[in-house]
């Protein structure tokens, strides 16, 4: 591995793997590879490389290396170190994701750390989101239409004796949001609370389980409703963040606050009965095994008569290997366990392996589209205070990479948002 003077001012104990570039036997050739395949995919995806109009302009060659050891990380790790430069980076990757760019014959293998049940950082979520404390996608005003489907069950021995081959669900699609702007988006993230508040029947004397901690919202919306509410995360500083809204909005004697040792309460953590458990976009980051966990966990907690609200964005089947690809840098930096799974996939392991059943989902990915687009532009708008807070630019154009490499995946179809309204499989005969 090599450095270079453009890299010299970047901390090489939070960002080695931006400080060193690839280096070695036969790396110049393959680096020129690299730069060859990256100008075809360009010209196939109608970028412009040069002139006043360029869409992309590379201020250092150490692009190419960086593309010929880590592909898609790599293209993602040269925008961190400021080698690369566009208009419109969301424009620049929904370009080649079309073009089906590759930089490499093979995708590359990473080795990612486990996921130990950490928030973003409370700061972080402050300068991404204008209510202070919301990182989630919201609902803008939209029409919606719901039919019962017939879903496959995956419950061992459907479709023989007693256990039929299908269940239904009332699915609902809800229609992309129109001429929305920055202000309306902590009402759209607001108003996606309220909709799983409701969806689980959260009301007066209600007792109910935030798993795990969202940053507060949920929480006094739940509380304003007159609900008793428990909040559960392996994030301290999470929890410790939590207490000064609890106390402006005047609930914080409804709401108790506790940290767990692990990302999944375990009977040992944590044990209780619930009306409703409510969890904002947490399944996703978790690995196979902790999913499974998970859900197990949300079994043991939730009442007989309880139900469970999950909101997450899941993958949809035309979800293409190179967006696949693309989400290693995201793994490799911020979410290590972060893989999208299909509504078939939530089906499947809710089915398998536990005794509840998904009754109702509801589709909004192209108001969590607008969500992604507000973020990021008051993220751009709080540049300054980002860095006050001790962001970097290293830090800051990863977490702009991030905002845009989502939004895109979503404007292709590729990821959906939805929430799913869960409770126990059988309960004589009652829905």
């Amino acid at each position: 591995m090599t450095s270079a003077e453009h890299l010299e001012d970047i901390d090489p104990d939070l960002w080695p793997g931006i400080v060193e570039v690839p280096s070695g036997w036969g790396m110049s050739t393959r680096a020129r590879v690299a730069e060859a395949r990256f100008a075809q995919a360009c010209e196939k995806a109608g970028l412009r490389l040069e002139g006043v109009d360029a869409d992309l302009i590379v201020d250092h060659e150490e692009l190419f290396p960086r593309l010929a050891q880590h592909g898609w990380v790599g293209l993602a790790e040269s925008w961190m170190a400021g080698e690369w430069r566009a208009r419109d980076l969301s424009h620049v990757l929904s370009a080649l994701l079309s073009a089906d760019y590759h930089p490499r014959r093979r995708r590359p293998r990473f080795r990612f750390d486990p996921y130990d049940g950490g928030a973003l950082p409370p700061e972080l979520i402050r300068v991404s989101s204008p209510d202070g404390m919301s990182f989630f996608g919201g609902l803008f005003t939209g029409v919606s239409t719901t039919e019962r489907q017939a879903m496959t069950s995956y419950v061992p021995g459907a479709g023989r004796g007693s256990e039929a081959a299908t269940h239904f669900v009332d699915v609902t699609h809800i229609d992309d949001p129109q001429e929305v702007e920055r202000a309306d988006l902590s009402d759209a993230q607001q108003r996606a609370l309220e909709r799983l508040l409701d969806e689980t029947r959260v009301g007066p004397g209600s007792h109910i389980l935030e798993y795990p901690a969202s940053g507060g919202l949920l929480a006094v919306e739940a509380a304003r409703r007159r609900a008793t509410v428990d909040v559960l995360s392996a994030d301290e500083d999470m929890l410790a963040s939590m207490n000064e809204p609890l106390v402006l909005a005047g609930v914080a004697d409804s709401v108790h606050l506790q940290p767990l040792e692990h990302p999944v309460a375990t009977a040992r953590d944590w044990r209780g009965r619930y009306d409703a458990i409510l969890s904002m976009e947490y399944l996703e980051l978790l690995s196979e095994q902790e999913r499974r966990a998970f859900v197990r966990s949300i079994e043991r907690l939730l009442g007989s008569s309880g139900r469970a609200g999950i909101q997450m964005v899941t993958a949809t089947p035309a979800m293409p290997e190179v967006a696949r690809e693309a989400l290693d840098a995201l793994r490799l930096y911020i979410w290590p366990d972060l893989r999208y799974p299909t509504v078939e996939d939530v089906h499947r392991l809710i089915d398998r392996y536990t005794t509840m059943r998904v009754i109702a989902q509801s589709h909004s990915a192209g108001h969590y589209e607008r969500c992604l687009e507000l973020q990021h532009s008051h993220f751009l708008g709080m540049q300054r205070e980002a860095a006050a807070d001790g962001f970097d630019a290293v830090f800051r154009r990863m977490w702009e990479y991030q905002f845009a490499l989502r939004r895109v995946l979503f404007e292709h179809g590729w990821l959906d948002a939805v929430q799913f309204t869960v409770t126990a499989r059988h309960r004589r005969g009652r829905r």
